[in-house]
């Protein structure tokens, strides 16, 4: 019987990826009928405890697993990665903890569907180099297991149909891990947008601006090795969900209004190369690749309900973390970068007023509760923790995810959508429904308690 599971597992696997792919390749912007239910607000069966197997485990994901191994109701039951090194720290950290060593995968790039044969796993958490998150995440979903990944999700349309037909197919979720999502910040001013204090909201900006040119000198193990050549490839922006996630959730995108087109321009492609040059030697490999990722990207998003939305992504230059996190309605508007407001309750908004009274009366009642817990288990001042703990509740309890495949869909977009734009001179290009049509009756995100 395992082995006739295992041979059903490895044909379905390629059979429907195949199927995906050309049936939606060019979805466009039409609503594309799916014999499939919608996941929207998918409930699956609660779960007493969480069974975890975990992909890629460099330091990205042994910081989730140090919060896996201090969420009640959670094991980790196998680990994954083509280094052995890191599957072996990974197993340490659990037995530390007091838990069982979970079993190891190694055997190169796809061990990780032996795996998925297992039948004592519940979810898959992903965190590997970006062209893998939609397989293994397809992978996954198949194989009758719940997949949440980093983000993006995915770097082509094609792969964002992929995963919002899977999750249809297989009613299983897929959640891109936007850790922004759950900072306070953030969680503050999703709170006001609910409660009206901006009034309408009528416009949003948010950003990616990191200044990670000392990945270049990554040459044979970490994230520079293969971040780095994205640039080499693609130009448009290569990383949007960091500050569109959370300005989608103020706007209700996907939940009462969604994207409908995007246009983009890149700046001159003159700092990875300028680097490069500086740091070494004529006949590196560095001095002999030609970047063509524009320094910055600016794209702007225009929704159905006539929004506008400016997403900025920006790795190169020597400037300081910003993801601007901008909201502007009809009372008032929100900025971080410092974090400011000027609304109308509060008077005079020719000036950026004191955002104290904002923590004071608008504080995110899930932050409230679970603030304190989140700062000291760390992770981005906590983000990270509390999106790790909010996921397995949320499965735990059988109740719908924060974010879904349809959120991990449009946000991923942008980035090849940038791309297609920036190449034929700014045109703007659509922006699939992968919603198909559920975005004009679903429920807006709730304020969790």
């Amino acid at each position: 019987m395992q082995k006739n599971r295992r041979n059903f597992i490895k044909t379905t696997l390629a059979a429907t990826a195949g199927v995906i792919v050309a049936t939606n390749s060019k979805a466009g912007n039409s609503a594309i009928s799916s014999p499939h239910k919608s996941v929207y607000g998918l409930k699956s069966k609660s779960l007493d405890v969480i069974r975890l197997g975990m992909i890629g485990l460099g330091g990205r994901n042994r910081g989730h697993l140090g919060h896996y191994l201090n969420i009640e109701g959670v094991e980790v039951k196998a680990v994954c990665d083509i280094d052995s090194t890191a599957t072996d720290k990974a197993q340490a950290m659990c037995v530390k903890a007091g838990n069982q060593k979970p079993d190891a995968y190694t055997r190169g790039d796809y061990d990780y569907r032996r795996m998925l044969e297992r039948d004592d796993i519940d979810a898959v958490v992903i965190a590997t180099p970006w062209r893998w998150h939609t397989p293994m995440c397809v992978d996954a979903m198949l194989s009758g297991k719940h997949a949440f990944t980093e983000v993006p999700a995915a770097v082509t349309l094609e792969e964002c149909w992929q995963l919002v037909d899977t999750a249809e197919k297989t009613q299983k979720n897929c959640m891109m891990m936007e850790n922004v999502c759950y900072g306070r910040e953030e969680l503050m001013v999703l709170n006001m947008c609910r409660l009206g204090v901006f009034g309408q909201l009528l416009h949003g900006e948010c950003a990616y601006i990191h200044d990670l040119r000392g990945q270049m000198k990554m040459m044979d193990k970490g994230i520079g090795t293969w971040r780095t050549t994205h640039h080499e490839k693609r130009n448009g922006n290569l990383y949007p969900t960091h500050g569109l996630g959370p300005v989608s959730q103020y706007m209700n995108i996907n939940r009462g209004d969604r994207f409908d087109y995007l246009t983009s321009m890149s700046s001159p492609a003159l700092g990875r190369a300028k680097y490069a040059t500086e740091t070494f030697p004529p006949d590196h490999l560095r001095n002999q690749r030609r970047y063509i990722c524009g320094d910055m990207n600016t794209s702007l998003i225009k929704t159905k309900l006539g929004r506008s939305i400016m997403v900025q992504h920006d790795t190169t230059t020597p400037r300081p973390y910003d993801r601007i996190n901008l909201i502007q309605g009809t009372k008032g508007t929100f900025r971080g970068y410092p974090n400011r407001v000027a609304i109308s309750k509060y008077g005079n908004t020719h000036e950026w007023q004191d955002i104290d009274k904002c923590f004071e009366e608008y504080d995110h009642p899930f932050w409230v509760k679970m603030g304190e817990m989140a700062k000291k288990s760390g992770g981005h001042g906590g983000m990270d923790f509390l999106m790790n703990w909010r996921m397995m509740y949320c499965l735990r309890n059988g109740e719908p995810l924060d974010q879904d495949v349809y959120d991990a869909a449009a946000w991923s977009a942008v980035g090849p959508l940038s791309e297609e734009s920036v190449a034929n001179r700014s045109d703007s290009v659509d922006v699939p429904d992968f919603t198909r049509g559920r975005w004009m009756v679903n429920e807006p995100l709730p304020i969790i308690q």
